[in-house]
C-alpha cells in the first residue's frame, strides 16, 4: 500500500502528459474539433443532441463512489450538467428508466464489481429506445465491463495489489477531470483563460503530492499512536471535501478497523456531534475556499466538546494554530483540484494507524478484490 501511494505523483504525471497538456495548449484555444479528441462515447442519444448529455448519472461502490461524488461536483460546477452520483447498489434495488439524452457513467476499478455490473444491466435492460449513452472508467482492459458500455476509459494506473484502493481510486478522479475540461470546453461554459489555469493547477498536482508525502509523512507518522488506539474516528468536509472525508474514512476502515465515519461538517452539528468527547479524534479538511468560514465555525464548535482536532489544511486558514491540536500543512492550491493533493495525507493516516495497530495492511480481513491482466490492445478502450 505504502509503494503504491508513492507511485501516485508519477502516474499524475504521466495522465497530465497523456491528456491534459494537449488539452490546454490546443483544445481550449481552438475547441475539441476531431472525434477522436473526445472522451465521450459516440452514440444516436448523444448524436441527436449535439453530442452533449442533458444529464448524467454515476454508478459506483465504496471508493469508486466518492469519486463518483467529485465527479459530480466537478461536472455540475464546470459545465452545468445536471449529474448525480449514487451507490450502484441502490439502483440495482430500485431501477428507473433515465431522461432521454442522459450519460451513464459506471466506475469500477476492476471492471468485476458485481453490484456496478448488475445496475448497468438493468438500466440497459430497462433503456429500450436507445434513449442513454453509456461510459464506463475502469482500470481493467477486457473487463465485463465493457459488454454494457459504449465506451471505456481506462485509467492507467497498473496492477494495485493492495486491498485498499490508493493509486486507482487517484486515476479515477482525474478521468473525472478530464472529461469535465472537454464538456466545459463543448458547452463552453467557462472562459478559455479560467480552463487554462485550472489546467495549470493541475500542473502542479505531481509536486505538491511529492511535497506531502517528503514533508508531511512524519507528522503523520506521529498521529498515528492518537488514532490507533481510539474506539471511534470522525472526518469532516465540505463541498468537495465532502467525498473526501468519506473516502478517508472508508480508509481507515478498510486497513486498521478504527470505527470512523465521514459527515458533511455542516450536517454533523444536527446531531452526531452529541457523541464527540475527548476520546473521538476529528480529522477535518479545511482549505481557503468557498466553504471556509462556515467549516471553521463548525469546527470551533466541535473544540468546545474536547475532540482531539486534526486539519488538513493550507496557508490562508489563519484560525489553523489556535483551532487545531495538530496540523498536515498542504501546499496553497485552487479548491477545484484539492482533492488530488488531500487525498494523500488521508491515505496514509489509514497506513500507519494499520501499522500502529500491527495489522496487514495489504490484506484486510473479510475484503478482497479483483486484479486482472492489463491488455491495453482493447480497441473498446481509450488509454488515460
Amino acid at each position: 500500500m505504502l509503494q503504491e501511494i508513492h507511485e501516485q505523483p508519477a502516474l499524475v504525471e504521466a495522465f497530465l502528459k497523456t491528456h491534459l497538456t494537449s488539452l490546454g495548449e490546443k483544445a481550449i484555444a481552438q475547441g475539441i474539433s476531431s472525434a477522436s479528441d473526445r472522451l465521450l462515447p459516440g452514440s444516436p442519444a448523444l448524436d441527436a443532441i449535439g453530442g452533449i448529455p442533458t444529464s448524467i448519472r454515476i454508478l459506483a461502490c465504496g471508493s469508486s463512489l466518492h469519486a463518483g461524488m467529485v465527479g459530480q461536483y466537478l461536472l455540475e460546477e464546470l459545465t452545468g450538467i445536471p449529474t448525480l452520483a449514487q451507490s450502484a447498489t441502490d439502483y440495482s434495488d430500485r431501477p428507473l428508466p433515465l431522461p432521454p439524452g442522459t450519460l451513464l457513467m459506471s466506475v469500477t476499478q476492476s471492471g468485476e464489481t458485481a453490484d456496478t455490473l448488475e445496475a448497468m444491466q438493468k438500466a440497459r435492460h430497462l433503456d429500450h429506445e436507445g434513449r442513454s449513452a453509456y461510459l464506463g472508467i475502469t482500470n481493467q482492459s477486457g473487463s465485463s465491463l465493457e459488454k454494457w458500455v459504449d465506451r471505456s476509459l481506462y485509467t492507467s494506473a497498473g496492477k494495485e495489489i493492495a486491498v485498499a484502493a490508493t493509486k486507482t481510486f487517484l486515476t479515477e478522479l482525474l478521468a473525472f477531470y478530464r472529461l469535465a475540461l472537454e464538456l466545459a470546453l463543448q458547452k463552453q461554459t467557462l472562459p478559455p483563460e479560467t480552463l487554462q489555469t485550472l489546467v495549470e493547477e493541475l500542473k502542479q498536482v505531481p509536486a505538491w503530492i511529492t511535497r506531502v508525502l517528503e514533508q508531511q509523512t512524519s507528522v503523520i507518522q506521529d498521529l498515528a499512536p492518537v488514532l490507533a488506539k481510539a474506539q471511534s474516528c470522525v472526518c469532516l468536509g465540505r463541498g468537495l471535501h465532502f467525498p473526501m472525508a468519506l473516502e478517508g474514512a472508508l480508509k481507515l476502515k478498510e486497513t486498521s478497523y478504527l470505527h470512523s465515519e465521514g459527515y458533511l461538517a455542516g450536517e454533523f452539528m444536527h446531531g452526531p456531534v452529541a457523541m464527540l468527547d475527548e476520546t473521538i479524534p476529528v480529522i477535518a479538511i479545511v482549505l481557503p475556499g468557498s466553504h471556509l468560514e462556515k467549516t471553521l465555525d463548525n469546527l470551533k464548535k466541535v473544540r468546545m466538546r474536547g475532540a482531539f482536532l486534526i486539519g488538513i489544511t493550507s496557508e490562508g486558514v489563519s484560525d489553523a494554530s489556535s483551532l487545531f491540536d495538530e496540523v498536515i500543512q498542504l501546499p496553497s492550491m485552487d479548491e477545484r483540484v484539492s482533492p488530488l493533493v488531500t487525498v494523500v495525507p488521508l491515505q496514509l493516516l489509514a497506513y500507519y494507524t494499520s501499522v500502529q495497530r500491527g495489522l496487514d495492511v495489504d490484506r484486510p480481513r473479510s475484503l478482497q478484490k479483483f486484479i486482472g491482466e492489463e491488455n491495453s490492445s482493447a480497441n473498446t478502450v481509450i488509454p488515460i
